[in-house]
């Protein structure tokens, strides 16, 4: 739960910060989590020297401020007669795409190899779906949730609004890591709900069985989705500490092992790349995009992938 200061830093702030360039662990005190994601969105348009594309049609929904490069068919001039500002109607539009992001919270995720300097996989997750679903909806696509360990801890279905926005952010910010991972079955419900083409956004550690989940997302490709995994790692699961014993703990099963860290550093960085590899290989192999982030990567790499991949949809 990432708590608010007594001062909240203000959006406008926040861009000029460019917090899509910042340390994770530089923002994660500064506000509260839809503050944060505002900044790190305005922040990284800011720098793309470029504003968000909307589309409109017919159901009214709300207003928000006027971009440059909006349509100025759509400006509300009663607005404009109150307040002396630019404002945009916005619609419930037949959205460019409906995009679920699937967010891993088992306990795995709720850990962190240095308390000072970084946040926790769950921390920096949570952070990234809420600055990806700003991001698609100022695109005018719809951004829906469903947050998952071993069975679905939240579901809210895509929609297009600043709105549902909020109501997604609220969402994010009281989850928390508990239990086992096992991203499967949630994926092939979503399989079963998406009726037309979408795009699905896989956030998770990938501490799972990789056959399994694989197997999930290979269908949501051979029916036609999109599919963009990002896997986040804490740099501390890259790479062993070079002290000689060490107790080894799985959180998803509260076993502990006795190890000579020194002596297995070889053999554990050649596993853990070589798993990486496997699954860079077989995203490829079935047209998924695949990114690893480490919890110490700037938020704005992230986004930087995930919009040229999302350029590539149309």
């Amino acid at each position: 739960m990432i708590e608010p200061p007594a001062t909240a830093t203000p959006p406008r702030e926040a861009a000029r910060q460019r917090l899509d360039l910042a340390s994770p662990r530089e923002i994660m005190g500064l506000a509260h989590l839809e503050l944060v994601a505002r900044g790190i969105v305005e922040g990284f348009l800011i720098g793309l020297h470029d504003s968000p594309k909307r589309g409109f049609s017919a159901e009214f929904s709300e207003n928000r401020a006027y971009n440059r490069g909006d349509d100025l068919r759509h400006l509300d001039w009663k607005v404009y007669a109150r307040t002396d500002r630019l404002f945009v109607k916005q619609f419930e539009e037949e959205t460019n795409l409906r995009a679920y992001i699937l967010l891993d919270v088992s306990r795995s995720m709720g850990w962190v190899s240095d308390e000072e300097s970084l946040p926790t996989k769950l921390e920096y997750a949570r952070l990234l779906a809420a600055s990806l679903s700003l991001l698609l909806i100022q695109q005018g696509d719809a951004a829906g949730l469903i947050a998952f360990d071993e069975k679905m801890r939240g579901d809210i279905v895509p929609r297009s609004t600043r709105r549902h926005w909020r109501r997604l952010v609220a969402e994010l910010a009281r989850l928390y890591p508990a239990g086992k991972t096992n991203p499967g079955s949630a994926l092939k419900d979503l399989a079963r709900r998406l009726q037309r083409r979408g795009l699905v956004v896989l956030i998770s550690d990938l501490l799972v069985t990789p056959e399994r989940t694989q197997k999930a997302l290979r269908y949501l490709r051979h029916r036609g989705h999109e599919v963009i995994l990002f896997h986040i790692m804490d740099p501390g699961e890259r790479e062993l500490p070079a002290a000689g014993e060490a107790i080894f703990y799985d959180p998803e099963t509260d076993q502990e092992l006795n190890a000579n860290s020194a002596a297995l550093r070889k053999q554990y960085r050649e596993a853990v790349e070589g798993a990486i590899t496997t699954w860079r290989k077989e995203a490829l192999r079935w047209g998924a995009d695949y990114t690893l982030l480490t919890t110490n990567m700037p938020l704005g790499l992230a986004l930087r992938r995930f919009l040229r991949k999302r350029s590539l949809l149309g």
